[in-house]
């Protein structure tokens, strides 16, 4: 029941996000001047509308958005006479770049008004954690069975094959048969690989010690979940060693918060325009998880997969997960409305500062300034932009639903 719950809180999280995102352009629009002749939330046919001034608000029956439309927002669009000098394609170019950069910028102060609620909650996570060093905290016996999670199973006496070998806690392992390591990621392959004893090399109080440790792994059966949900068998070397518990989040009170969300912020946005540079990189990825191949966690994933995601976050209590997801799709959303291809956002933006540059230099030539640019001779462009999105869409959805990614 809760991941039911989850799932349609976070898919109205999105929803709201959303329309919040057009509050940015309605708004704007009002403020400088233009009308705003319709609010609505969701698509298709209208359950509730009110008229308050000008404008029409309303909720329509598909859940999947919202639109705020401003009057002449392209020389196309039929205007009353009475409105066309409120026409928004009429209007200084600041007013109209300020009006369509105000919803990505909502969706930008949403994003960073979750990351403080985050921080004052659950603190912050460390986006890049330093690698864990090869160190002993401590050592304890290994049994011949673990369970998915890597949990001993059954009784377990007696030392582990790292304290016969004579390691101690806050030894370092610097080397593994002369081969040197420098964190757990490079030690723990070795150890689970190994089919005999290995040699140690061991820094213990700053000074390495004279003569190797010889450490024999210990075979255990250990049950994994594969990628589709079964389980099967798998046998690796462990040694009863546990390494340093890893800083995973900063955390805050109210006042340290606030730089500590700035920084945050930041860094989740260098990471989010990472991840949009990388996205036609990951089609392939998508692809092979869609014909039956591992889906990669670093491939993008649909609204659908997202509240999936949201849901299962909810189901076991990890409210702080469903808020990163929250903000790094308000980020993305954010982000991703500024890439100047129509009929995005910054498609518009680029648009604007065109004929805002074109007209200046012709200003300075001696000549006439032109009218606006016409978007008929950018149709096929945009055409071909809503398709490439339409089907990378499909694409993220398809694999979320036969090779979804799961916490």
């Amino acid at each position: 029941m809760s991941f039911v719950v989850g799932v349609v809180l976070f898919a109205v999280a999105l929803l709201l996000s959303v329309a919040w995102h057009e509050c940015g352009h309605m708004w704007a629009a009002q403020r400088t001047g233009m009308k705003v002749r319709r609010y609505f939330v969701g698509f298709g046919p209208t359950l509730w509308s009110t008229r308050r001034g000008e404008t029409e608000y309303g909720f329509k029956a598909l859940p999947l958005g919202g639109f705020c439309d401003i009057a002449g927002m392209t020389p196309y669009d039929e205007i009353d006479e009475a409105d066309r000098p409120r026409a928004m394609y009429l209007q200084k170019a600041w007013k109209r770049l300020v009006v369509l950069f105000a919803g990505p910028a909502q969706n930008f102060i949403l994003g960073f008004v979750l990351v403080y609620v985050l921080a004052v909650g659950w603190g912050l996570p460390i986006l890049n954690p330093a690698p864990v060093p090869a160190k002993v905290a401590s050592t304890f016996c290994v049994t011949p069975t673990a369970d998915a999670q890597g949990n001993s199973v059954g009784p377990c006496v007696g030392a582990g094959p790292a304290a016969a070998a004579g390691l101690r806690a806050g030894d370092e392992i610097v080397a593994v048969d002369r081969t040197p390591v420098s964190s757990a990621a490079d030690l723990s392959p070795i150890i689970q690989k190994a089919t005999g004893p290995v040699q140690l090399t061991v820094k213990r109080d700053g000074v390495v010690l004279p003569q190797p440790l010889t450490m024999t792994p210990q075979k255990v059966t250990l049950t994994q979940t594969k990628s589709d949900g079964t389980t099967e068998k798998v046998t690796i070397g462990r040694v009863g060693l546990r390494y340093p518990q890893q800083q995973l989040v900063n955390e805050y009170n109210v006042a340290t918060a606030i730089p500590g969300s700035i920084v945050f912020t930041g860094q989740l946005f260098q990471a989010t325009w990472d991840a949009l540079l990388s996205m036609p990189s990951k089609i392939g990825a998508l692809w092979t998880a869609v014909t039956g191949g591992e889906r990669a966690v670093d491939t993008p994933i649909s609204v659908y997969g997202a509240s999936v995601l949201g849901g299962q976050a909810v189901e076991r209590g990890n409210w702080e997960l469903f808020l990163i997801l929250l903000i790094s799709i308000n980020f993305f959303l954010g982000l991703f409305n500024l890439v100047p291809l129509l009929p995005l956002d910054g498609g518009h933006m680029a648009i604007v500062g065109y004929e805002k540059g074109r007209n200046m230099i012709r200003r300075r030539m001696g000549r006439t300034a032109l009218g606006p640019v016409d978007y008929l001779k950018l149709m096929p462009l945009t055409y071909a932009v809503v398709i490439v999105l339409g089907a990378f869409m499909v694409l993220t959805l398809t694999a979320d639903i036969v090779n979804p990614i799961k916490l």
